[in-house]
């Protein structure tokens, strides 16, 4: 039964051979069209390197360059901090007579004219412009290590989707390696079919395989396209700026120290960690600048006032103090409301504490996973899986293996390396999640110590 249904299929595809040839023909030119045009999107492509391609994002990602304000708007609070109050001055002219009525005035005078210059002090008490000022720098403090972690966070990013590219174009050589090989072994069936060497279907198998390959070629265009948009998009350019191409290798290097000194090392310098801490802080001294609100200030003032009367003038002088009476408001919701956002604060640094350790494990878990991974792929799969396809391919074109056996050996051999491109592309994206995760990105894109 199993003879007749394949003596059943290999005449339909002797009979449709025609057919299907033109059709094959169509699919092929509408492969060749669409390859031109994704071809023609990336011809004046602009070759740059990871560390090339980490310097533009930083300095001309949009989201980047929004958060780059916020240091000098903290900067001007700190200024806006150091500011004592202005003296309040006050100009008096009082007791004239009503400029209508003279005469009348003049009989009945009420009393001298009076011209008075006056000037007040404030005097901040309980320490509020430092108090002010320890808030103010503290903040800015804090937005200076949240830029950082802006700046960590779009490093790897950026590192992930330089990754992409590579990987992407890796499939691509991978799919247009194989349609290379079946377009060589489909000039070699067809003058063997004229020749009257080889059937006509084996021709027609070829074809398939040639068409199917082509769309796996057009699929991975369409990936390393996509992916380049992606980091064209982290870098700041337009659709109008030239796109980008990752160049280099994977990264390969591994991890020289241990889970424990990984922990520390981000518990020291992650960004978002050091900006929480900083936090803390402001909270502490928000608190200090509330019970220092309570106290009252003081008001002290100095006038000179001059009398004119009908006969005779006077100068006087007098001395002001004023104060608030501490009755009602002694700023107590206040003190409360920073109480509580102090505890708010402790509460949230010891979460990202935590999340910062598990975030560090996770990430060296997933690097040991991919280690494991890409060793295993090169050691026990690429190699294997290239040299049957070698072996398979000789034979075929000897006569000696048929086409499925061919074809199974390519398809297994392009998995393989699927894989282990896959395996090469995760290694290096964990790579950079560990320096992520340790704060290393920021460290060494500012250019500060570890």
């Amino acid at each position: 039964m199993r003879f007749v249904y394949l003596g059943i299929i290999c005449v339909t595809c002797l009979l449709s051979a025609p057919v299907f040839a033109q059709a094959l023909v169509g699919s092929m030119r509408a492969g060749a069209a669409s390859s031109q045009v994704i071809d023609s999107v990336s011809a004046d492509l602009e070759s740059i390197t990871i560390d090339q391609a980490i310097a533009q994002a930083i300095e001309k990602n949009l989201g980047l360059i929004a958060e780059r304000f916020n240091v000098p708007i903290a900067q001007a609070r700190v200024v806006t901090a150091r500011l004592k109050p202005n003296p309040i001055f006050s100009l008096e002219a009082g007791h004239l007579n009503y400029p209508i009525t003279p005469t009348f005035n003049n009989d009945h005078a009420g009393g001298p004219n009076e011209f008075a210059i006056r000037t007040d002090f404030v005097f901040e008490r309980g320490g509020k412009r430092d108090r002010r000022i320890d808030v103010a720098e503290a903040s800015r403090s804090a937005v200076e290590f949240h830029l950082l972690d802006a700046v960590r966070t779009l490093t790897l990013s950026v590192q992930t989707a330089f990754v992409d590219v590579l990987e992407a174009k890796a499939n691509l050589a991978l799919a247009v390696d194989s349609l290379t090989t079946f377009d060589d072994i489909v000039s070699v069936n067809t003058v063997r079919v004229k020749n009257g060497d080889l059937a006509e279907v084996e021709l027609i198998r070829t074809q398939v395989a040639q068409v199917q390959f082509e769309n796996t070629v057009r699929q991975a265009q369409l990936q390393v396209a996509t992916a380049r948009g992606r980091l064209q998009l982290l870098l700041g350019r337009t659709i109008t700026d030239r796109v980008v191409d990752a160049s280099g290798e994977m990264r390969r290097d591994e991890v020289p120290i241990g889970l424990p000194t990984l922990t520390e090392q981000a518990s020291a310098r992650r960004p978002d960690l050091l900006a929480q801490r900083r936090e803390q802080a402001r909270s502490q001294s928000e608190l200090r600048l509330q019970l220092a609100n309570g106290v009252v200030d003081y008001t002290i003032g100095a006038e000179y006032r001059r009398q004119e009367g009908a006969s005779s003038f006077a100068n006087l002088l007098g001395f002001f103090f004023s104060t608030n009476l501490p009755i009602f408001n002694r700023n107590q919701g206040e003190v409360a409301r920073a109480t509580q956002e102090q505890l708010q604060t402790d509460t949230k640094l010891r979460s990202l504490e935590a999340m910062v350790q598990n975030d560090v494990q996770v990430a060296f878990l997933r690097y040991s996973n991919a280690q494991t991974t890409l060793g295993r792929v090169e050691g026990a799969l690429v190699d294997r899986a290239r040299r049957v396809r070698q072996i398979t391919e000789y034979s075929y074109r000897r006569g000696e293996a048929n086409f499925l056996e061919f074809l199974d050996a390519q398809r297994a051999y392009n998995e393989a390396m699927e894989t282990y491109n896959a395996a090469r592309a995760e290694f290096a994206r964990s790579r950079y999640g560990i320096d992520a995760a340790t704060g290393a990105t920021a460290s060494a894109s500012t250019g500060t110590a570890p």
